[in-house]
């Protein structure tokens, strides 16, 4: 019989001890590893503390010592005539944190700072547990901000100053005074042309928590205009709200004093906000009024009744014979009014402007000889530019004298505006010229540098003004001019209690192939008082929408407008009655 050893059963086998299982064993098991951690963390600790903690404080003083400093830099504010502020320098802080170095636990601090700066708590205690230094959590914060930021005592937190222009009028100068970029760099207006006058050096490089508003060597220098916010404040809104009602691609609204030529307002439309250019269209960064020409219509024809007059190929009580439509070569020459008028036979000058006939014009003007007519026109400054402070401008554009002298069709264009053209800013020029007697003025918007007491330390270089006139035939013209607004198309830029001239003009716009097209711009021209001419308003407003979109529609009563205003502010008082 064969016998085998006997093993134990698989129950038997398996069985732990008994204080494995006792709950008294798993507490104390539960203990020791909280303990063991609890070591870790403190080792962990102690090691930061002791160890690491002098080098990431020395991290954090380096960090802090490398942060962006001030640059030297400045510029000079701009004002306007009444000393109104349009462009200064101000200081905005960056705010950085060192959450190493903070006194309050950095739950607290992302609290506080979340309820100060405007940003999500957990935001800023994510960050602040991420890194132990150097996070930047606020820029551009003001002056008072950070004041009050440094009153609470928040240790751990640095806050750098820094210089940042700054345009208080927003949207209501920005083409005149142009823009600074984020990188501190001019790139339009004034910013960009007085560049030279505008910058100076600190002699002193400002400290990290430095005060810039306490630097030594703030000059008191200050750029002064000529243009008057108030002026500009109701021409921009009346200009703006014209090219929207009439669905208009852009206008320009021009003032200008015409004794010295000094601009009191300089209106476009569309405009944007110079605090925060990135957001507009690059177009609207050039100032359209200067750099942009157009074809003036029959705003010029008071101009070409005055070279006649000049020339002594016209006289004031001379009549014209009105055929109402001419015919040179393949061109048929008619007035706007033709088709429902028809010819108007034998009218005086004044009738010409008061109808605004293009065929008297021509009548008018082909009794200069071509050549002759060719030099008037270069001794008025076509093809030249004004000489205004603005960049970019561009100088009109003519014929050349071969093609103007060899084509009697060019010469009959040009007498009722068509054919060349000229910007916005050099007709108001020209327009001057007939208001102060005859005398061709530099438009400007530039008064100077002023110091603290508003003495002129420094002014542009301007041509003399040369007489282009006889004050007795711009006198003549400007009566005639007045005709037009009593009882003719400028009767809408009527104002009451004062003697207004002006000229309504509605021109064909030539397409990009030099034909013209069914786009139109209109404007008008308006000189108060007359009785004492000095203030030349212009308005042009570029492709209104709208079959009545005439000038006497859409811009005689936007000058209207403007002229209210400024007898008022100009302190012009009412015209004696006649």
């Amino acid at each position: 019989m064969v016998t085998h050893p006997s093993h134990p059963s698989p129950r038997q086998s398996s069985r732990r001890p008994r204080y494995l299982s006792s709950p008294r064993f798993r507490l104390v098991t539960v203990w020791g590893f909280m303990v063991l951690a609890m070591v870790g963390l403190s080792v962990r600790l102690a090691r930061l503390q002791l160890v690491l903690g002098s080098e990431l404080k020395a991290q954090a003083e380096g960090q802090r010592q490398n942060l962006p400093q001030v640059p030297q830099a400045s510029r000079r504010p701009i004002i306007d005539r009444q000393g109104n502020v349009l462009a200064v320098d101000r200081v905005v802080y960056t705010i950085y944190a060192h959450p190493m170095l903070f006194s309050r636990s950095r739950e607290e601090m992302a609290e506080t700072l979340a309820g100060l700066l405007a940003q999500p708590q957990e935001t800023l205690l994510a960050r602040f547990q991420e890194q132990e230094t150097g996070i930047q959590v606020a820029v551009d914060v003001s002056e008072e901000l950070a004041e009050r930021m440094r009153g609470m005592g928040l240790e751990g937190l640095d806050l750098f100053p820094s210089q940042q222009r700054f345009y208080p009028q927003q949207e209501l100068m920005s083409q005149l005074v142009g823009y600074i970029n984020l990188e501190g760099e001019p790139q339009a207006g004034l910013e960009y042309a007085l560049q030279d006058k505008l910058l100076y050096e600190l002699d002193q490089a400002p400290l990290p928590n430095q005060d810039l508003q306490r630097l030594p060597n703030r000059d008191g220098i200050r750029l002064q205009l000529t243009v008057d916010s108030r002026l500009q404040r109701i021409a921009q809104r009346n200009l703006e709200a014209t090219v929207s009602q009439h669905g208009a691609k852009r206008g320009a609204l021009i003032v200008m004093d015409s004794r010295d030529g000094a601009v009191l307002s300089l209106a476009v439309a569309p405009t944007y906000d110079p605090n925060r250019y990135y957001e507009a269209d690059v177009e609207q960064f050039k100032n359209w009024a200067v750099s942009d020409l157009y074809e003036p219509g029959s705003t010029f024809k008071p101009i070409n009744v005055a070279i006649a007059l000049e020339a002594g190929t016209l006289d004031p009580d001379d009549y014209i014979y009105d055929e109402g439509s001419l015919q040179y070569d393949q061109w048929t020459i008619q007035n706007v009014d033709y088709k429902s008028v028809g010819g108007r036979g034998s009218i005086s000058i004044t009738d010409v402007l008061r109808h605004s006939s293009n065929v008297g014009m021509v009548h008018i003007m082909e009794q200069l000889k071509r050549s002759e007519y060719y030099d008037w026109l270069e001794k008025l400054g076509l093809g030249e530019t004004t000489g205004i402070e603005l960049p970019a401008e561009s100088p009109a554009q003519l014929k050349s004298r071969p093609q103007f002298v060899n084509s009697a069709v060019e010469a009959a264009t040009t007498s009722f505006g068509q054919g060349f053209s000229l910007t916005p800013m050099q007709q108001v020029q020209l327009h001057g010229a007939l208001a102060n007697g005859g005398k061709l003025v530099t438009p400007h918007v530039v008064r100077g540098l002023v110091d603290q007491e508003n003495n002129l330390i420094w002014q542009p270089e301007r041509p003399q003004a040369t007489s282009v006139f006889s004050q007795e035939n711009t006198e003549a013209v400007v009566r005639m001019m007045e005709e037009v607004v009593k009882s003719g198309s400028g009767q809408p830029a009527q104002v009451a209690n004062y003697r207004v001239a002006g000229k309504t003009g509605t021109a064909q716009k030539a397409n990009e192939y030099g034909q013209y097209g069914d786009g139109r711009i209109v404007s008008f021209v308006g000189i108060v008082p007359v009785e004492n001419p000095r203030y030349v308003v212009l308005a042009v407003i570029d492709e209104p929408l709208g079959e009545d979109a005439y000038g006497s529609t859409v811009t005689a009563p936007l000058v209207k407008s403007v002229i209210e205003s400024l007898v008022v502010m100009a302190g012009v008082p009412p015209s004696p009655q006649e």
